[in-house]
């Protein structure tokens, strides 16, 4: 004992000395090349906690010499300061002789066990509560510019204020719902939870009336654009904490990518259910639309007979009436897919809080976490790279039909060129995921970026159905790097945010949710600009054929805009600064902190032992 004795006074010693001395030790450590973390012994655990630390920081400063080193410095400034207060607060536990004592409260597994590793089971059903999501947005996607001009027979200049206000008016409420979570309490489901199993049943009801053609004709315009904004708002409440529950899943980012991975698989699976589904039901509305050899718009009822005139209008009321019928069952459909889906991942997943914080009455109110997530470097150049990634995706997406229909003559083989599509994505899910471990995150970005330009003009140049299967193949491949890429990327940000700003936690809402908000705004003033192109074109609604402006309005939007928007976002990633080896570092560190956090708190509080 009295070796011991002096050992722990020759620690403490050591603790009180100078700054030059640790100056000094500090030098010694950063300039060995390799340091492995020796097991603590039980006596001595609390003492040498911020050494570990001290020896983690130095070992990841050496390993990632060519990583920012200013941020580095200032990560570790912070760390410092913040694990230094906890030593002085261990050091309180030993005797007052100066002999230390058994710790109070040693850990217990649950306590070091920060791995949280996922079951297959939660993984599945966390990725199944965000299938209907992408089901109902690959219908809306797909189908609802077209069946605002063809079934709802509004103008092309309601149609597109439909479009441009309703993804206006989603964006806006995507932080207005940030705010509001970052405000929510825990309850016994969670916090983020409540919010989307609350808002489902409002949600269905709201996207069936979408789809629904009222008897009155007047004011269709406010009907439609009404039930459209609802249906954006309870998705962004159903969205957005859907999407932060990535971070409150699991503290390891490999069991994190693994759940995006499964997440986006299943989202592409549900995109491909919703176009199945919707195209496969109302695909047979457009292929029996009564279309004569001469062209039976208003514009051109001039060379026709009054026979052949009343003929169409009698076809037309029937593919009308049809029409309306199967866009209902559709919507109906979908709808049920929304309920089974969000009751499954109710049952599947757990939302676990993350103890990355040191413990402090310190509070960051929701502007000052706005304002350091807006200053935050790697956030913005991810952002405003797939902004712009994701208008050219949208932009395809929203006029593809159009295109097949009028464009290239594709009117019979459009719902299956979509599933191809959609097939191609779902499968080569699993390669990107292989790929980004393999390569990195920024590296697979550019690859499956860049890989469908050359592909979209081939299909504008060379309109012919084998060409456009083997574009829908190859589309497919950027479809899921666009999809599976930023929902991967983000978690990292958020990670290196949590490093640089330890005392700001609970807003992580706000990342989410504002990424969501200014794809929307982008994605909605696209789409209010495109469909304000066809109606400046002379888009003739009901016709069964366009005039040669439309079509050629038409391959301007499917072609040149969306290879033009890709340029530029790809060229906006080139300032991401979070490379796999800054990955790794945030990775180590935040670690340590996790384990100085709960540390902390088992000290003061023994309730939680």
């Amino acid at each position: 004992m009295a070796a011991e004795s002096s050992r722990v006074v020759r620690a403490e010693e050591q603790e009180e000395l100078p700054a030059s001395g640790a100056v000094t030790h500090h030098t010694h450590t950063r300039s060995q090349s390799h340091i492995q973390f020796q097991p603590l012994t039980h006596t001595t655990h609390w003492q040498q906690a911020p050494r570990a630390l001290a020896h983690t920081r130095s070992h990841s400063h050496t390993h990632f010499n060519n990583s920012t080193p200013s941020h580095t410095q200032r990560y570790g400034c912070r760390l410092t300061h913040s694990l230094s207060a906890m030593a002085k607060g261990e050091r309180g536990v030993q005797g007052s002789e100066g002999k230390p004592n058994e710790p109070l409260f040693p850990k217990t597994s649950q306590q070091t066990d920060l791995s949280q590793k996922l079951s297959l089971c939660s993984k599945l059903c966390f990725a199944i509560g965000g299938a209907p999501k992408e089901v109902a947005a690959s219908a809306t996607g797909f189908f609802l510019q077209i069946y605002l001009l063809d079934v709802a027979q509004i103008n092309a200049f309601q149609a597109s204020m439909v479009l441009f206000i309703g993804k206006v008016w989603g964006a806006v409420t995507d932080p207005v719902v940030g705010f509001f979570i970052t405000k929510s309490k825990w309850t016994r489901i969670g916090r983020l939870m409540p919010w989307m199993v609350g808002c489902t049943p409002f949600l269905v009801i709201s996207y069936f009336y979408l789809w629904y053609v009222p008897p009155f004709s007047g004011s269709r315009f406010i009907w439609y654009l009404g039930f459209y904004c609802l249906y954006q708002t309870l998705i962004t409440c159903f969205h957005v904490p859907y999407s932060a529950l990535t971070m409150f899943l699991s503290t390891d980012q490999k069991e994190r990518d693994s759940a995006t991975a499964y997440r986006m698989t299943m989202e592409v699976l549900g995109t491909l259910v919703g176009a199945a589904i919707q195209g496969q039901i109302v695909a047979s509305a457009h292929t029996l639309k009564h279309c004569p050899t001469s062209n039976m718009s208003a514009g051109y009822l001039g060379n026709s007979s009054g026979a052949e005139i009343v003929k169409s209008m009698v076809h037309s009321k029937e593919y009308l009436s049809y029409a309306k019928q199967v866009y209902t069952i559709a919507a109906g459909v979908i709808g049920g897919v929304f309920v089974i889906c969000t009751v499954v991942m109710f049952l599947g997943v757990k939302e676990r809080d993350d103890p990355y914080a040191p413990k402090t009455e310190k509070q960051v109110s929701f502007q000052q976490a706005f304002v350091l997530v807006m200053r935050h470097g790697p956030y913005l150049s991810l952002t405003a790279a797939f902004l712009f990634i994701t208008v050219a995706i949208q932009l395809i997406q929203s006029n593809f039909v159009l295109f097949c229909t009028y464009a290239a003559d594709l009117r019979d083989h459009f719902q299956n060129i979509v599933l191809t599509i959609l097939v191609s994505a779902v499968i080569s899910i699993p390669l990107w995921q292989w790929f980004l471990q393999r390569f990195g995150k920024k590296t697979a970005a550019f690859c499956g970026i860049t890989w469908i330009l050359p592909f979209t003009l081939m299909l504008v140049f060379i309109p012919n159905v084998i060409v456009a299967y083997v574009v829908a193949v190859s589309s497919g491949l950027t479809v899921a790097a666009s999809l599976l890429l930023p929902w991967s990327m983000l978690p990292d940000v958020v990670d290196d945010f949590r490093l640089a700003n330890p005392y700001c936690k609970g807003h992580e809402a706000i990342f989410y949710s504002f990424y969501v908000f200014f794809t929307k705004f982008a994605s909605g003033i696209s789409l209010g600009v495109s469909t304000l192109c066809l109606e400046f074109a002379g888009y003739d609604t009901g016709a069964c054929k366009q005039p040669p402006p439309v079509v050629y309005t038409l391959k301007l939007l499917i072609g040149a805009a969306p290879v033009a928007f890709i340029v530029t976002g790809l060229m906006i990633l080139l300032l991401y600064p979070i490379t796999e080896d800054v990955r790794l570092r945030n990775k180590v560190c935040l670690e340590e902190l996790r384990k100085q956090s709960i540390g902390s708190r088992t000290v003061e509080d023994p309730s939680n032992v």
